[in-house]
């Protein structure tokens, strides 16, 4: 099983590609996690209603306070489980990981209040989006300044 192959695991729930990479306690504890923040925030209750477009419904039912710590965990979750398959060598390979995370927690603060984007879950589905662009874009420049410093 390779790094990518872990990661999209992980993606599909926080803590499999731990367990995948033979991290038991890594991945039991974002397992735990996932699902606690998941239950706290009410997330799955809100991707039903934001699914279906009640925007009311959703908002009645989320937690923002839990709903905040899941694009973090999230996003640690997929880097940590990319890096321990052995990807991400490359400097800064973190970036766009870092930068989804702060991109979809930006999203969710203000999936509230951009109403053209129905429902709570979509803005932030969305700024994963610009995350990467961003992540990528920023990596480069890391990546040229640190190669410019060390030649000269």
């Amino acid at each position: 099983m390779d790094a990518k192959e872990k990661l999209f695991w992980s993606i599909a729930f926080p803590g499999f590609g731990q367990l995948l990479n033979k991290k038991y306690v890594k991945g039991l504890v974002l397992i735990a996690l996932e699902f606690i923040v998941n239950v706290k925030a009410r997330f799955n209750d809100v991707i039903i209603a934001s699914f279906h477009g009640d925007m009311d419904m959703a908002m009645e039912q989320v937690n923002f306070q839990w709903l905040l710590f899941y694009p973090c965990l999230y996003f640690f979750a997929m880097w940590d489980a990319y890096k321990d398959a052995g990807g991400g060598k490359e400097p800064y390979s973190f970036m766009p990981f870092v930068f989804c995370a702060y991109f979809v927690t930006v999203g969710t603060i203000y999936s509230s209040k951009i109403t053209f984007i129905p429902g709570i879950i979509w803005l932030p589905m969305l700024s994963v989006i610009p995350g990467v662009i961003v992540g990528l874009f920023i990596k480069r420049i890391c990546n040229y300044y640190a190669k410019k410093n060390d030649k000269g």
